[in-house]
């Protein structure tokens, strides 16, 4: 039996997870118990909590997101004096998270199709594991940025690490992501190929040229098939 043709590696948030509503969901749970414990948070607006997101993920991005989560949640509950219940609402806010974390409709026919000819693999920065986001079993292996000392997207250390996961030589792994900078300029600059997933739509940033653009995960093996033939 021959070997596979070569490795996809996936992004997680907004590639194959759905991620905007399970987050958006957590967020009003926690704003509804901060408004049942306290009369204090009756001012405070789910935007409020969006904001201290941006505000936190702006200043340390390279941080582990898990942590950016704690910090901004903290800052959240700050605004009606509760910042000392930060566990408790952080555990209410990733069980929430989780129930509502399910991949994208494309997502897992797109899997079954690529998975008889290519090795599959999960490589994020973010909190999405894949056994609680509808994903299990789905994949060869998982990367987590922040776990082991790996560095986040875009360090070369990430990329070097898929690498080595997949046994590949880089020009036969074809990363797959949402974001310009992170998914497809860091691939390429590590030696793999890429393709953007551009679900809304965007205009290309100037100067990105990824090796394939799709806009759904269902036009992705006809993709990956122009990709190869390529650089073959």
């Amino acid at each position: 039996m021959s070997g596979p043709r070569g490795a996809v590696v996936f992004d997680a948030d907004e590639t194959l997870v759905d991620l905007r509503p399970a987050v958006t969901g957590a967020l009003v749970a926690v704003l509804e118990e901060m408004r049942r414990r306290t009369p204090a948070a009756a001012g405070v607006v789910l935007a409020d909590l969006e904001e201290d997101w941006g505000a936190v993920f702006g200043a340390l991005s390279a941080v582990p997101v898990q942590e950016i989560r704690r910090i901004a949640l903290t800052r959240s509950l700050a605004r009606a004096g509760l910042e000392a219940d930060l566990d408790e609402f952080a555990a209410l806010f990733f069980a929430r998270r989780y129930e509502l974390s399910r991949p994208f409709p494309d997502v897992l026919p797109a899997l079954a199709a690529l998975r008889p000819h290519h090795l599959l693999g999960f490589a994020t920065n973010g909190n999405s594991r894949a056994e609680r986001c509808g994903l299990a079993g789905q994949f060869a292996f998982e990367l987590y940025a922040h776990e082991g000392g790996l560095p986040k997207k875009p360090a070369p250390e990430f990329f070097a690490a898929v690498v080595a996961a997949t046994g590949l030589p880089a020009s036969r792994i074809v990363h797959v992501g949402d974001s310009p900078e992170h998914d497809v300029v860091a691939a390429q600059r590590a030696g793999l190929r890429a393709v953007w997933l551009n679900r809304a739509g965007l205009p290309r940033p100037r100067g990105l040229e990824p090796d394939a653009e799709v806009s759904t995960l269902a036009e992705l093996p006809a993709a990956l098939i122009t990709v190869t033939n390529a650089n073959a």
